[in-house]
């Protein structure tokens, strides 16, 4: 079994900053690419950004500049640092990870965390 956990969200004021984490825990022998995806009200899940184990990032249109994705791969965790933020940001953010367990390669959630950004 492979887990996902993220933690981080929450409500912050217009301008404002937070980070996220997720970390990936279970029976990995390797992780590859790892991505924050984020669906807000109404809306279709988007790709916000993600980071290859060998470090190339890149970032939907609307948060460069704002957002930076990076890694920890002895930890198996990935962090989303939000500069910046705008109402518009406010969503369910998903840690997202494609890892093989040894057996098979596969696609990985975690169970969301909320963003609001609202003053």
């Amino acid at each position: 079994q492979v887990q996902l956990v993220e933690s981080g969200g929450g409500l912050v004021q217009p301008g404002g900053s937070l980070r996220l984490s997720c970390a990936a825990s279970g029976s990995i022998f390797t992780v590859y690419a790892m991505g924050w995806y984020r669906q807000a009200p109404g809306k279709q899940r988007e790709l916000v950004a993600a980071a290859t184990s060998g470090g190339s990032t890149n970032y939907v249109d609307s948060v460069k500049g704002r957002f930076t994705i990076s890694r920890d791969n002895a930890k198996n965790t990935v962090y989303l640092q939000m500069n910046s933020l705008k109402p518009e940001d406010t969503a369910v953010y998903y840690c997202n990870a494609v890892i093989n367990n040894g057996k098979y390669e596969g696609i990985y959630w975690g169970q969301g965390t909320q963003v609001t950004v609202s003053s």
